[in-house]
């Protein structure tokens, strides 16, 4: 039988969790699965960090990853990556300095991606379900190439000589431009394939035309993904104010913000489609980045006004200033959120 045919043998859940909350959960020598923290401090084991600066009032935050059945956790590292794994589900970090690597963009993404995969053969958790992608200077002009551009080109080389999906079937994924720290990226993987998911609003970035760039942004919209005791997961990539495949609401972050949940709707609309799983907005763990801090506060009120103060949504998101991948986007949504049901064949 194939790994992705069968059940889970380990379930994953997910709890996002103030920093002192989630430090505790360690106090008895015992730490969690793993975490991805948000302004939390370097050096936690179990913890990467995003380093990037939390604009949100409840300081830092982690999404804390928790397995079940029978455990055996362990650490270790292959190459540049390093990770943790319950031999079902394995959550990866790989940070690379270019001021130390003395390497283009282009060629480090390309290095971190091929050790990434690395990972997941040595670790036997050959499928992707979620990615993280943080690099400094997004925006900036890379010797004649935006530096978004060149992660992507090698980003998508990996995948390609890794015979991955760089196109239909890639991974969810989000790429933001921190101000500061290394080329930084967060990776969970499992056993089985996770389902992606598109939005109907939008071109699949994948199929993106040349004039963004020689090679397209490697990621689906969405993926869905069975973490087992009858539970859907539903992991929504960076999400902005793009229809078809250009910005809109240029220089308007309210109208982006609005927009960007419009889009966030329709990924789930989408995703509701493809099994009995039902997952709705204001249910969402979200981060939210924000190109300008200044700008956190009207999109607060976006969020809360279209979905109520009280709404999951609006009381657990997280806010991060970081560049987005388009110089003219304002705002970046990408979430997580899970629901009870089983997955259409």
């Amino acid at each position: 039988m194939r790994a992705q045919d069968e059940t889970p043998s380990s379930h994953l859940r997910v709890e996002r969790l103030s920093l002192p909350a989630s430090l505790a959960l360690a106090t008895d020598g015992k730490a969690p699965f793993a975490a991805l923290g948000y302004g939390t401090p370097h050096g936690v084991a179990w913890m990467p960090t995003v380093n990037a600066r939390v604009l949100s009032a409840n300081g830092a935050m982690a999404d804390v990853w928790h397995v079940s059945g029978p455990q055996h956790v362990k650490s270790g590292t292959t190459g540049i990556a390093r990770w943790r794994t319950d031999g079902h589900w394995l959550l990866g970090a790989i940070d690379l300095d270019e001021a130390t690597e003395k390497q283009g963009l282009a060629e480090l993404a390309h290095r971190a991606y091929r050790d990434l995969f690395k990972t997941l053969d040595q670790a036997g958790t050959p499928h992707l379900q979620r990615i993280w992608n943080y690099l400094p200077q997004i925006n900036a002009d890379g010797g004649g190439l935006e530096r978004y551009r060149q992660f992507n080109l090698g980003r998508q080389e990996a995948f390609l000589e890794a015979g991955r999906a760089a196109f239909e079937g890639a991974p969810a994924a989000c790429a933001l431009g921190i101000h500061q720290g290394a080329l930084s990226i967060r990776f969970l993987a499992g056993q089985q394939a996770p389902l992606p998911v598109e939005n109907p609003r939008q071109v699949s970035a994948y199929r993106y035309p040349e004039t963004y760039g020689p090679r397209s942004p490697t990621f689906s919209r969405a993926a869905l993904a069975d973490i087992g005791d009858g539970n859907i997961a539903l992991f929504i990539s960076g999400t902005a104010s793009i229809v078809g495949h250009e910005t809109v609401h240029h220089g308007d972050v309210l109208e982006q913000t609005r927009e960007t949940l419009r889009n966030l709707q329709a990924v789930i609309d989408a995703a509701n489609e493809r099994g009995t799983a039902k997952f709705s907005l204001a249910e969402l763990d979200c981060v939210v980045y924000a190109r300008h801090p200044s700008d956190t506060e009207a999109v607060r009120s976006i969020i809360e006004g279209t979905l109520g103060a009280n709404a999951p949504m609006a009381r657990h998101a997280v806010y991060l200033e970081a560049d987005i991948c388009r110089s003219d986007l304002l705002v970046e949504i990408e979430a997580h959120t899970v629901a009870a049901g089983q997955l259409r064949a």
